[in-house]
């Protein structure tokens, strides 16, 4: 069988192997000759991902039997738009522009009852919303360009330095936010891993790290039934789901919603060691007809910590020194700061996930969340 993965950066590469571990015939197409899923696959294709034409002409040559997901932000619809013109299984384009366009993802939602707060075009009429607010990118995904805004004087401020792309601005919900990874298949919704984040202070409100949430917990359930109305209302069928969301005072609000999992070592590290669950594996099995199983085995409570300090790291641990500092299992470890690196503050995804990150095991948030500053500490 033949599977093909649109968009071949780093984040595709554990996607590529399992599929290869399974007797699948890999292609890879991506715009950069030098991403690294090009070279891992069986055949690397360099076109235009952002060219539905142009992806879609090159696979009808190649006839996939279906696509497998990888984490990727605006040009998702790039993979509906193809499993459309060649009848494949998984999401449409449709389905795949709820997910990247947040103004009609909140729309849709918001008709539903689901997403309640008011949501506008930047470019559109002149918004009437409450302060705190959020200006972030229409289109795509992630933390790219995200603004919290008190009020109107810092809009204008904001939107000084946006350079015309469109924006949408919506009005700020209280809680804690947290992260979801599921699967859609034709038995339905399936959460697999609940995730609390670790974010930085506003405004840039950065995730450098998660906490694993145990089923047990009050907030699981209201997550696991809110998505699955949120997943009935988007229409979305047969796919891997990355989620974010806030724990509100009115229940769950989810902030932004994509067919595909999750990145910055979540699904392929952090969501398998929690629970057992590969969710890249386990896709690939239910797209071959295989056995396969979403639910998860277990749920360890673990932390993946992401190293957002700044200033010059003047001393840089090696793994066995954090063991020797700390009390909490260290499970994982990879660090790629150098002694003497100027570190800026952390001001979006990409400034920090080079740095590398760091898993813990043990009992409760607060314990591991100390653990994680005795590590910190020793740079």
């Amino acid at each position: 069988m033949k599977a093909a993965i649109i968009g071949a950066s780093r984040e595709a590469l554990h996607t590529i192997k399992k599929a290869q571990e399974h007797g699948l015939f890999i292609l890879a197409l991506d715009g950069d000759a030098s991403a690294a899923g090009l070279a891992a696959a069986d055949k690397g294709l360099v076109v235009d991902i952002s060219d539905e034409n142009a992806v879609t002409e090159a696979l009808r040559v190649e006839k996939p039997d279906f696509l497998l997901t990888v984490p990727i932000g605006r040009y998702l619809t790039t993979t509906g738009a193809v499993n459309d013109a060649l009848g494949l299984p998984g999401i449409s384009r449709d389905m795949a522009e709820l997910c990247t366009d947040k103004f009609k993802f909140h729309t849709k939602l918001n008709e539903m009852g689901l997403r309640k707060c008011r949501c506008y075009t930047v470019f559109g009429d002149n918004p009437e919303l409450a302060y705190p607010a959020i200006l972030k990118p229409r289109y795509g995904s992630g933390s790219r360009g995200i603004f919290m805004l008190s009020g109107r004087e810092q809009l204008r401020e904001a939107l000084e330095k946006i350079s015309g792309e469109p924006y949408v601005l919506e009005e700020c919900v209280a809680g804690e936010e947290y992260g979801v990874d599921a699967a859609v298949t034709k038995q339905g919704f399936q959460m697999i891993l609940l995730r609390k984040k670790i974010n930085t202070p506003p405004p840039a409100r950065q995730a450098v790290g998660y906490f694993s949430v145990l089923p047990g917990d009050a907030f699981w359930q209201q997550a696991e039934d809110y998505m699955a109305r949120v997943i009935r209302c988007l229409g979305l069928k047969e796919c891997l789901i990355h989620a974010d969301i806030i724990r509100g005072e009115n229940g769950p609000f989810v902030i932004e919603l994509s067919a595909r999992p999750s990145g910055h070592n979540l699904h392929n590290l952090f969501t398998p060691l929690c629970t057992g669950v590969d969710m890249a594996e386990e896709y690939i099995r239910y797209r071959m007809g295989l056995s396969y199983d979403f639910a998860p085995r277990i749920t360890k409570s673990m932390l993946i910590r992401y190293f957002d300090m700044h200033g010059m790291a003047e001393n840089v641990p090696d793994k066995r020194q954090a063991e020797q500092a700390i009390e909490a299992g260290l499970v994982d470890w990879q660090c790629n700061i150098k002694p003497g690196e100027d570190l800026e503050p952390v001001s979006d995804g990409h400034s920090l996930m080079g740095r590398g990150y760091f898993i813990l095991e043990g009992e409760g948030e607060d314990f591991l969340e100390e653990q994680a500053e005795i590590i910190k500490g020793l740079f």
